[in-house]
């Protein structure tokens, strides 16, 4: 406080932070970059472990004989699917019913904002069918949810047949304090958000579907289950939901230690936990998990049915049964061994999910990142911003006064260096987010003129006027100066990249404490060009290297990054057609779902990167 309070210390202190800022900005910047990069090194991570003492280690033996049966009853599903073109009503209800299950249907209608192409659905009519099992031993306060989408094609079948079957021997236990509700639930994620909405009694996306007639506790936990093969070679587990959501840790914890007693492959974003973390490929297998999961949590979607449940503070994952060329193989009796033991876990529950953690990152099932351990990585990027904050503060602070042609009887004019405009700093603010507020909403709107007007399908009209509408804002700064008429000045640029650097540092701060993956990312690619850049440096080189650190070339490098990390890599051109996907998903999901991404980026983000624009073009 000395420091602070004396005041020759302080002026030492700024003349320090101001004449060493750039070479301070590019250490924090480095040292960030090599933070995160350490997360992935098994030493600076954490070794998983259950904290919920009510799911702690039992002598209780998992039991589930009916696999065979499970399997019969999934071949069934799928002949009565194929026989009526869809979701079999009829036969789940008599199913669900013949397992002493009170079943109820639920239908619902929901019209897209635009054609979704990659699932060829406009007008989406569906039915959920779901059947609820009473808790003998309880007042039913408390529920479980276990769900399988009726998926198109022969997917998903082996889902259905041992959700049936796991409902017939869940029945013939007595031990259950919570009720168990078995959903299937039609056309994935809009079957399962009409089901959630209608039973919290919400309707938050302006979806159509009847009341629900019965319900069960309030659901404490859930898990979606996706097999398509009879048998697996290993189970994987996926956590990222809607914006980035994740559930509490001791549910993946709960999934590793079932995986790890019975003897069943488990991963996480595909990959298998390796052992050799020394080595330079194991290090790299762990970024590569970690990363991959940093990028399916910056998307903002909802990687699996379960992703919904988190907006409802239902702790939920998604389980995969993936059918590789590996050898080792594992039946659907194990699978269902590995179910009844975790459910039977979730039981026990006297409370919710809570003592875990529930921001986190794992480069394995085994390992984990928690937030104390990468804050750091991105608090050293903002820091930057506030760095160069404090050094265009002190610039302005110790700007002489006077006017453009020097000292006029003490008389200071409103354009003079010490004083810019109000207009030329609020002009480029109101017309960036301007354009922010066309982005957002503009590419639904005019999609009818467009498809009218041009030989594109709707879809391609949304993102072909999205992208020019994002193209478009990069004549802003002519346009901008053109109606200033020359109020522009040398005061009047640090002033505005003073206010934009503590507007990125707010929103950065804002969106990593949401969703730190995205917060990161964002800051990888916006923290050097709003550090840097100012109208003297080269306004080619620096308008090259600000449009390649843009939102939208970052979205492109992300999706060739993404596709790297799966091991499947894509040329140029598919590139393009995925990163054209992308868009649209991201403007479905917040039409949809309520993703905040496509919104964060449109209203925010993009206008805040115009500033940056407008100063490097600043007259």
């Amino acid at each position: 406080m000395g420091l602070l309070s004396d005041p020759n210390r302080r002026r030492a202190l700024t003349k320090l932070l101001t004449r060493l800022n750039a070479p301070i900005c590019v250490m924090c910047y480095l040292a960030g970059v090599a933070w995160f990069m350490g997360l992935a090194f098994e030493p600076f991570t954490l070794r998983t472990y259950m904290s919920e003492n009510a799911m702690g280690s039992t002598m209780v033996e998992e039991r589930f004989p009916a696999g065979e049966r499970a399997l019969a009853t999934g071949r069934e599903f799928a002949a009565h699917k194929k026989k009526v073109g869809g979701m079999p009503v009829d036969w789940l209800v008599k199913t669900m019913q013949s397992r002493g299950l009170e079943v109820f249907t639920q239908s619902f209608t929901r019209k897209l904002p635009f054609p979704d192409e990659n699932k060829e659905r406009y007008m989406v009519r569906g039915t959920n069918v779901y059947g609820i099992l009473r808790a003998p031993r309880a007042p039913r306060t408390e529920a479980l949810v276990l769900s399988a989408p009726c998926s198109e094609g022969n997917n998903n079948n082996q889902a259905v047949g041992l959700l049936l079957g796991l409902a017939q021997y869940f029945r013939s236990q007595i031990h259950w304090a919570k009720d168990i509700i078995f959903l299937v639930n039609e056309h994935d994620l809009i079957g399962m958000q009409a089901w959630l909405e209608g039973y919290h009694h919400t309707n938050t996306t302006g979806g159509d579907w009847s009341p629900l007639q019965g319900r069960g506790g309030s659901i404490q936990a859930a898990l979606s289950l996706e097999l398509s093969s009879d048998v697996i070679t290993s189970l994987d587990l996926v956590l990222e939901g809607l914006n980035g959501q994740l559930p509490n840790l001791d549910l993946a914890n709960l999934f590793y230690a079932f995986c790890q007693k019975i003897g069943v492959l488990c991963t996480i974003q595909g990959k298998l936990q390796r052992n050799d973390w020394d080595t330079t490929s194991g290090y790299s297998h762990a970024a590569q998990t970690m990363m991959l999961m940093v990028l399916k949590q910056a998307s903002g979607r909802p990687w699996g049915d379960h992703g919904l449940f988190l907006r409802y503070h239902i702790e939920a994952a998604s389980i995969r049964g993936i059918n590789s060329f590996r050898q080792y193989k594992t039946d659907t009796t194990t699978i269902g061994r590995l179910l009844e033991g975790m459910y039977r876990k979730l039981n026990n529950l006297l409370e919710r999910l809570h003592q875990s953690y529930f921001f986190y990152l794992m480069p394995s099932l085994s390992r984990f990142v928690s937030i104390g351990y990468y804050m750091p990585a991105f608090g050293l990027l903002a820091v930057i911003l506030l760095l160069r904050a404090l050094d265009l503060w002190v610039q302005l602070g110790a700007s002489p006064p006077g006017t453009e042609d020097g000292v006029a009887g003490g008389v200071q004019v409103s354009n003079g260096p010490s004083s810019p405009g109000v207009l030329s700093i609020l002009t480029p603010v109101v017309i960036s987010h301007m354009t922010g507020v066309a982005l957002y909403t503009l590419p639904i709107l005019s999609q009818e003129m467009a498809v009218q007007h041009f030989p594109v399908s709707e879809t391609e009209a949304v993102v072909l006027t999205a992208i020019a509408i994002y193209t478009a804002g990069l004549a802003l700064p002519h346009n901008t100066h053109r109606l200033l008429q020359g109020e522009g000045t040398e005061e009047g640029w640090r002033v505005l990249k003073l206010v934009a650097l503590l507007y990125l540092a707010v929103l950065l701060g804002c969106t990593a404490l949401i969703n730190f993956s995205l917060g990161f990312i964002l800051a990888l690619s916006l923290v050097p060009i709003a550090a840097f850049i100012t109208p003297h440096t080269p306004k080619a080189l620096s308008a090259a290297i600000m449009v390649l650190l843009s939102p939208g070339c970052t979205l492109l490098y992300c999706v060739f990054v993404f596709q790297e990390l799966q091991e499947t890599p894509v040329s140029l051109q598919d590139g393009w057609m995925l990163f054209l996907s992308v868009i649209s998903q991201g403007i479905l999901d917040h039409a949809l779902y309520g993703s905040l991404v496509y919104p964060l980026l449109a209203l925010l983000i993009y206008p805040c990167w115009l500033l940056l624009w407008n100063i490097l073009f600043w007259k």
